[in-house]
């Protein structure tokens, strides 16, 4: 395994023909394991970045040993990092710690290739040796990039992007080391190597990066920072988080480690999620949800996302107005119950059923219920793509699109799919 990754990247480098060689590795000592009577299935887990968890922990910031001296420190172009206070928490942080900073505050809520490149022409100018990443999962997916990108010889990001647009290059220049600084609780980007980013021109939205050194220093995950998200986004980024663990939970790619990550981060949010929705400041459930939310990123990379996310990054691709979060939850219900009426994996069903609180699930089907349970006590159950200007004829270019542009997840799927059934999926979620 350790050529592979050395080929790839990383784990999560995001070319197919890395997770080819994954998936085929897996199978065979998967398969040789059970002929020899060992029935566990195996797993390749490395993650090197420390996380500081808890209330409070941005406060330690500037006791760590940091990287470098010169820090690019990137956040939204919004204001709630200045409103909430986490951004003058952090430049103090910085300060204390002695680091000379430059912000750069030009990343979306679905972060563009031009915002990355923009963030790493700031950065070579400022002579930075390290990023900051103060914000949600868009933050950190651009910070991570732009982190990669600033030491590279090109100007285009796509260069080192696997992707049909992309020129599928691995930058030759060591990346700068950087510092994931949490707002939010969706993505589990502090702990991964790979950020999403849309080149809007090729209407592709992927996974770019997963190389060698792209994984964090460190990963502040403070609660605290989270309590002024809005009730709305609180359930979007929530449900981004639980569908990395349930699809890595049915994945073909399915292990112990990731089942005990996914089954932290699955419960917490079915019990947890509804509070933080209804009360940003009730601590307790505020802690739970991004505790899960750095498990399900631990599931990204110890077993993998299903065809749901390469889905939804082909309707958020098209419609960049569209988060992320909601776009997953308009073809959740569909999306399991193709699954399951496949019969593909049952058990799992049901385990996931009892992890969301159906002590008594005996059927697949107890999951789909739960689901929807879930996605009303958070106010979302009424979410339709129309509403963002979806059309249901788009849906065989949607499938099409989600092929081509991360069909390595399609490859995780417990079974192969045809662009009819993908189509078909839009089509029967479509409202």
């Amino acid at each position: 395994m350790a050529e592979e990754d050395a080929a790839c990247g990383s784990r999560t480098a995001g070319t197919l023909e890395c997770l080819d060689d994954l998936l085929y590795s897996y199978a065979y000592a998967q398969e040789s394991a059970m002929q020899g009577g060992i029935g566990m299935r195996m797993y390749d887990f490395f993650d090197p970045v420390r996380v500081i968890f808890g209330q409070g922990a941005l406060q330690k910031l500037h006791t760590l040993r940091m990287p470098g001296k010169k820090a690019l420190l990137v956040i939204s172009n919004g204001t709630s990092a200045k409103k909430n206070g986490s951004l003058d928490a952090t430049k103090d942080e910085l300060t204390q710690a002695g680091v000379d900073y430059t912000i750069f505050n030009g990343i979306g809520a679905n972060p563009l290739k031009s915002a990355v490149e923009e963030g790493a022409a700031r950065g070579r100018a400022f002579g930075a040796d390290f990023v900051v990443a103060l914000g949600g999962g868009s933050v950190m997916d651009a910070a991570k990039n732009i982190a990669m990108f600033i030491p590279q010889p090109s100007d285009d990001l796509w260069d080192y992007a696997f992707s049909p647009a992309g020129g599928k290059q691995v930058p030759p220049e060591k990346v700068l080391p950087w510092i994931a600084i949490t707002t939010s609780a969706g993505t589990g980007s502090e702990v991964d190597a790979a950020g999403v980013i849309t080149n809007p021109d090729a209407h592709e939205k992927i996974g770019v990066g997963g190389f060698d050194g792209m994984m964090a220093a460190y990963a502040i995950v403070d609660p605290v920072l989270m309590k002024t998200v809005p009730p709305r986004f609180t359930a979007y980024q929530g449900f981004d988080a639980l569908f990395h663990s349930t699809e890595g939970y049915i994945s073909s790619l399915n292990n112990p480690m990731g089942d005990m990550v996914q089954r932290a981060a699955i419960e917490n949010i079915g019990k947890y999620l509804p509070r933080a929705v209804a009360d940003g400041h009730d601590m307790e459930a505020r802690e739970a949800v991004a505790f899960a939310n750095t498990m399900s990123g631990y599931s990204m990379v110890v077993s993998s996302c299903t065809s749901e996310h390469s889905m939804e990054h082909a309707m958020s691709a098209y419609h960049p107005d569209l988060p992320h979060g909601a776009g997953l939850i308009m073809i959740s219900n569909t999306y399991y119950r193709f699954w399951i009426d496949k019969h593909v994996c049952d058990d799992r069903f049901i385990d996931m059923a009892r992890f969301l609180g159906r002590t008594d699930a005996d059927k697949p089907e107890d999951f789909l219920a739960a689901l929807a349970a879930l996605q009303e006590a958070c106010g979302v159950g009424d979410l339709a793509m129309s509403d963002y200007g979806i059309k249901k004829d788009e849906a065989m270019t949607l499938a099409q699109n989600a092929r081509a542009t991360m069909g390595m997840l399609f490859k995780a799927d417990p079974e192969k799919t045809t662009d009819e059934e993908i189509a078909d999926i839009f089509r029967a979620a479509y409202r």
